[in-house]
């Protein structure tokens, strides 16, 4: 990853004008109808403007660009509605959009001529909302006057964003380049998560509606208390019919995966293996800053947090006598909290690792950071958007999403839960929650002022936080503390037999088991590297931009060609070497990665211990123009070929037969290279 950002950076350098122009198209499209709700200009352009403290792009160019870029893409926009009046509307990619459409016709019979400036900071309406101007045939100076008085807003505030981000980030040193990983593994994490939700409900909704149908007409049959309740709460013309078929598919989405997530934990799954190494992934992210926002965020979430906010909460709705509300409150947070500690105390699941934790907070799974706080905001977000007008209900949703799922990702960061303890924690708690508001609707509820319950919530939340941070502190930074357990052996014992503690094959990111780990290589891995360098191995080229246009070639020849980065256990290749193969067609090559694992020799002499495989890679042509390369299944043939070069390895018996895998279930393992090695 490093290298990869590293090299970007030195493209944009040396060929800063193409920057400028991907920022002046990325701005234009954003106001050119549908591709600028689909393409994340916004997002590109911040990130290409965190460059220009690293002196790969200028910040007046840029400035100018995202200001141009905008104009001429509204100015488009424009023209086409007012070249086309209404017809513009029969357009097939507008067609698939007639909520959007419906959206930003509203949106511009309310505002009027404000709406050409306010939609520029609203995505999806952006794109659209020039388009009516042209429609209606808005005064062409009256549009550009808004127009260009937005750009001029616009523009600047996403670049210097850029360039505030950049600026914060050199001064981590170091640590900037984690901290950007994470941003964008927590960017792409949240994006995700509000993708799969809005799918799942829009098309799950439909689907809910015709069975509730089906299961009303059934009920109509029988003349039952109980029947008739059925009957009257499956009933389409009900104001909230939509919202009880949008909560029974939460409902039962929560639950399925939730059941799902218990049984791969019971059983031992592939989740559990991901577990493993997306722990390992996240440790090597860490940072002291890192640390230090992640745990602040973790300590908001703390059950002494969650308890102050649900009884002032409760003490808001006893106070403006909504005894039902408060009733399913209670029964919200306490239930929450209850069966969450039920099915902790039942499976006793181990936590990653030694946290300083006591009683039954030394179990793992379900997270209870993840379902309590999921419960509580969640039903304080849905008590509060019945009460507002449409317009202000998503952004209330978001705001408690994301701080849910902050929490949530604190736990993962820190090492204080496994990832399914975190996935099954939200789906419980989301489940949970989706089943008290399905009965909470069944009854017209007390008018709540939501005012008081954001003061109340809010208030409460900055209060007892502050004083739980300042009181946690100093004891959280060392129950959190960046730990790495290192087994210890002597060399000896690892030669004859302790290599078998070794991992033997590798674990992608999914927790799938893939090629055998088929080298252990104790020594130092500079020393490795100078070895293998003199036996005709080389490093791999980067990841430029003129390297991976290799591959759309014919005759692109093994060497040019980057080699593709894999996982094992969440973390990257520490040594990757290639090298023309001799037993294989011209067209071919010999790939070595080595990862690192906790394990340090003790005397004769003290080294770390890497695991890896050397594989073999043809170049394959499916298509004309195209170059792939596919890993051959010989196994053995590869690793011999390593053993014959460094001549101070053996292979190991055979802990396991994989023929039909083309490995025989030896493995290579090989000592510190000496000086006289490394010269000869």
């Amino acid at each position: 990853m490093t290298s990869f950002v590293s090299t970007v950076i030195e493209f944009i350098s040396a060929h800063p004008h193409l920057a400028y122009l991907v920022v002046l198209l990325l701005a234009a499209s954003e106001s050119i109808p549908v591709l600028g709700a689909l393409v994340p200009g916004s997002a590109v352009i911040v990130a290409a403007s965190a460059l220009v403290p690293t002196g790969a792009v200028r910040l007046w160019p840029l400035l100018v660009a995202a200001v141009a870029g905008a104009i001429i893409g509204d100015g488009l926009s424009y023209w086409i509605g007012h070249r086309y009046k209404g017809a513009a509307l029969d357009f097939r990619p507008l067609r698939r959009y007639p909520a959007l459409v419906a959206r930003s016709e509203a949106f511009f019979e309310r505002h009027g001529p404000k709406s050409v400036f306010l939609a520029r900071f609203i995505p999806g309406l952006r794109a659209v909302i020039p388009l009516f101007a042209g429609i209606l045939q808005m005064p062409p100076l009256r549009f550009y006057a808004a127009n260009i008085l937005s750009a001029l807003t616009w523009g600047p505030a996403h670049v210097l964003l850029g360039v505030l981000v950049g600026a914060s980030f050199n001064l981590f040193g170091a640590a900037a380049k984690p901290l950007g990983i994470l941003l964008i593994l927590l960017a792409v994490l949240i994006w995700s998560t509000v993708r799969i939700v809005s799918v799942s409900v829009n098309r799950g909704a439909p689907l809910v509606v015709a069975a509730a149908e089906r299961v009303r007409k059934w009920a109509g049959r029988f003349d039952t208390r109980w029947a008739r309740a059925l009957h009257s709460l499956l009933d389409p013309t009900r104001s909230d019919a939509r919202a009880l078929a949008v909560l029974a598919v939460v409902l039962i989405g929560g639950a399925w995966l939730f059941l799902g997530v218990l049984q791969d934990v019971i059983s031992g799954d592939p989740l559990v293996r991901a577990d493993t190494a997306i722990y390992q992934g996240l440790t090597d992210l860490r940072t002291a800053p890192g640390d230090a926002v992640m745990i602040t965020i973790t300590e908001l979430g703390d059950t002494v947090v969650v308890v102050a906010v649900a009884m002032a909460v409760l003490g808001w709705l006893l106070w403006k006598r909504a005894w039902r509300t408060a009733g399913y409150w209670l029964g919200a947070t306490a239930g929450a909290m209850a069966l969450n500690t039920a099915i902790k105390v039942a499976l006793h699941r181990a936590r990653p690792g030694e946290l300083l934790y006591s009683g039954w907070s030394v179990f793992s799974f379900p997270s209870d950071h993840s379902t309590f706080n999921i419960v509580l905001y969640g039903f304080l977000a849905f008590l509060i958007a019945r009460q507002l007008r449409p317009v202000w209900r998503v952004p209330v949703i978001l705001t408690a999403a994301l701080f849910v799922l902050l929490v949530a990702f604190s736990r993962l960061y820190l090492g204080a839960h496994w990832l399914s303890d975190v996935v099954g924690g939200l789906a419980f708690g989301t489940a949970w929650l989706a089943a008290l508001g399905f009965f909470y609707l069944r009854k017209p509820s007390e008018p709540i002022p939501c005012m008081g319950l954001i003061v109340a919530g809010l208030t409460t939340l900055v209060l007892a936080g502050a004083i739980n941070v300042h009181r946690h502190r100093a004891f959280d930074l060392q129950r959190y503390a960046i730990t790495r357990a290192s087994l210890t052996m002597p060399a000896d014992i690892w030669w004859n037999t302790g290599w078998r503690q070794l991992p033997t094959r590798r674990i992608d990111l999914a927790g799938e088991a893939e090629e055998p780990l088929t080298i252990q290589w104790a020594g130092d891995l500079d020393s490795i590297q100078r070895l293998l360098v003199s036996k005709g191995w080389q490093p791999p080229p980067p990841w430029r931009p003129a390297n991976m246009l290799a591959w759309l070639t014919a005759n692109a020849s093994p060497g040019a060609l980057p080699v593709v980065p894999q996982l094992a256990g969440g973390r990257l290749p520490s040594l990757t070497l290639i090298r023309s193969s001799d037993m294989a067609p011209a067209k071919s090559r010999l790939v070595l990665r080595l990862w690192t694992v906790d394990l340090m020799l003790t005397n004769q002499p003290s080294s770390p211990v890497w695991v890896g495989t050397v594989v073999e890679e043809r170049l394959d042509h499916p298509v004309s123009l195209v170059t792939l390369t596919l890993r051959q299944p010989d196994l053995n043939g590869p690793r011999n070929a390593m053993a014959a070069e460094v001549g101070s390895g053996r292979l190991s018996d055979p802990i396991v037969s994989d023929e039909h895998g083309g490995w025989d279930g030896r493995i290579l393992l090989v000592r510190q290279a000496s000086s006289s090695d490394v010269g000869r």
